[in-house]
């Protein structure tokens, strides 16, 4: 992808990581979402992620809390996650720990998790030393900013079946004391150092029905809330006109991202005949709030709140034939988002009107055409009573399409946009199957995202060396440019019975 410049006026952002099936990225530019928190066992993501019509009954507790009363036996888990980003823009590795286990008509899991991010390693964005003299001996020493960060993920389920009713309940709670997203310190080009700290939380209620002949219908209801803080610091260049030098001094900026979110999932599955074929249906709804977002200059992000509407309708099939299994999802992702931004003192407009304090100065308009395809083929190579070796391959495409209408009330102009970009994820995995343990290996890899690069600079304070008010900041020679990467992920993952 060729490298493009960030000249957009408002930025949608999502959390870094994979997105879970009920909740519907928005992005209005190919930012990688690396898979910070793909972390669960699973079977179906390395068949590109098809969900509709296949079951996948490690995972689906994760997804739908009242599916984990198809976990008939107690079992332990591990699922060891690594991932990276091309060009040294950040990396990751998680260690999650859990367990599943019914007893009688109840039932219910724990999972924990730690894990360690990676910050992008990106070149300094002043190249070149500067002349002699020009700075003074003492420049400020912040130490060396910390590459790595760690992240505590905790989640928790129980559920019960209603006996004779065929009616499964389940709710879940997922928590994470957070450090680190990946590729946040991307945002603040020219950054000496961003921490960040925070949390996220996701509730979930679930409904499982299932019918003789092997039809089931499912609804999800979901919260979640996502509050990070960034302390960002900047190195400042200011000219003492006394010793005739520069001097730097540490400027501290903080910005918090703060969304919350509710969402609502129905699904329908049932068998074609006896021809092996399934079919199902999903509709979902998001509604989100972001009252704050970061305050990145250089991207040119207002620190204005905003609202999205997002919906999804898909349809999947999937056909098991011997030792076969494909399956295949096609979803349509229709999404309306507004974000403004307000006047913080009586703003006068080109027309001679006034907006008050609070009034909106600037409303952009999204509407978001998105559309998902995901296609997967798992095949077992190797069938006996005491062992099943099996592989699996996929693929999921990803399209994004949206128009931006720009309203400026202060010049009382309309701006439009149009932008659109393609994603492709290959995906692959085996599976052994053993009596006493499942053993499991899946990966991936992205393509058609980008991440932010820092344009280098040359070496400036002596292009411009006039005094501002007793100070000088250098200001940047060039934007940030969006440059293509890819994300491989690798997954090893055991389960094994308790009993």
């Amino acid at each position: 992808m060729t490298s493009r410049v960030v000249s957009l006026s408002v930025v949608l952002l999502t959390v870094a990581g994979a997105v879970p099936a009920q909740t519907i990225p928005i992005q209005t530019v190919p930012l990688v979402p690396a898979d910070q928190f793909d972390i669960f066992p699973s079977y179906t993501l390395a068949m590109g992620g098809v969900s509709i019509a296949v079951p996948d009954t490690l995972h689906d507790p994760f997804v739908n809390p009242a599916k984990g009363a198809r976990v008939r036996a107690a079992r332990f888990f591990s699922s060891p996650t690594f991932y990276s980003v091309s060009r040294d823009a950040g990396a990751g590795r998680t260690l999650p720990l859990g367990a599943f286990a019914p007893a009688g008509a109840w039932f219910g899991g724990l999972a924990l998790a730690l894990q360690q991010v990676d910050a992008s390693r990106i070149a300094s964005p002043f190249t070149g030393a500067p002349p002699p003299g020009v700075f003074a001996t003492g420049v400020a020493d912040l130490g060396s900013a910390p590459q790595s960060h760690g992240n505590a993920l905790a989640f928790a389920l129980l559920g019960t079946t209603l006996p004779g009713s065929g009616v499964s309940l389940g709710g879940s709670v997922s928590w994470a004391k957070l450090r680190a997203l990946d590729g946040v310190d991307l945002l603040y080009p020219g950054s000496t150092r961003v921490t960040q700290f925070g949390e996220t939380l996701d509730a979930r209620l679930g409904l499982l029905k299932e019918w003789e002949g092997d039809r089931s219908f499912e609804a999800i209801l979901l919260h979640e809330r996502f509050r990070m803080t960034h302390d960002v610091t900047f190195l400042d260049t200011f000219w003492d006109p006394g010793t005739q030098q520069f001097f730097q001094s540490a400027r501290l900026e903080r910005n918090r991202d703060f969304s919350k979110r509710w969402g609502m999932q129905l699904k329908y599955e049932l068998p074609v005949a006896a021809s092996g074929w399934r079919i199902g249906w999903l509709a979902t709804a998001n509604r989100t709030s972001q009252p704050n977002t970061p305050n990145t200059d250089l991207l040119n992000i207002p620190q204005d709140p905003g609202l999205s509407n997002a919906y999804e309708l898909g349809v999947g099939v999937s056909r098991t034939s011997g030792p076969a299994l494909f399956g295949m999802d096609v979803v349509y992702q229709p999404i309306w988002s507004t974000t403004w931004a307000q006047a913080g003192t009586p703003t006068a407009t080109s027309t001679g009107g006034l907006i008050p304090v609070g009034g909106r100065t600037v409303e952009n308009g999204f509407h978001f055409s998105n559309a998902l395809f995901r296609m997967g083929f798992s095949h077992e190579l190797v069938r006996s009573l005491t062992k099943t070796a099996a592989l699996q391959l996929g693929l999921a495409v990803r399209s994004v399409h949206y128009s931006l209408a720009q309203q400026d009330h202060v010049e009382v102009t309309t701006q439009r946009l149009e932008e659109s970009w393609v994603e492709w994820t290959p995906t692959w995995g085996l599976s052994l199957r053993f009596p006493e343990l499942e053993l499991r290996y899946r990966g991936r890899v992205s393509h058609g995202t980008d991440r932010l690069v820092a344009t280098p600079n040359q070496f400036i304070g002596v292009a411009d060396q006039r005094p501002i008010g007793g100070f000088f900041f250098p200001q940047p020679t060039l934007p940030p440019t969006l440059d293509g990467v890819h994300v491989v992920t690798h997954q090893f993952s055991i389960s094994l019975p308790l009993r």
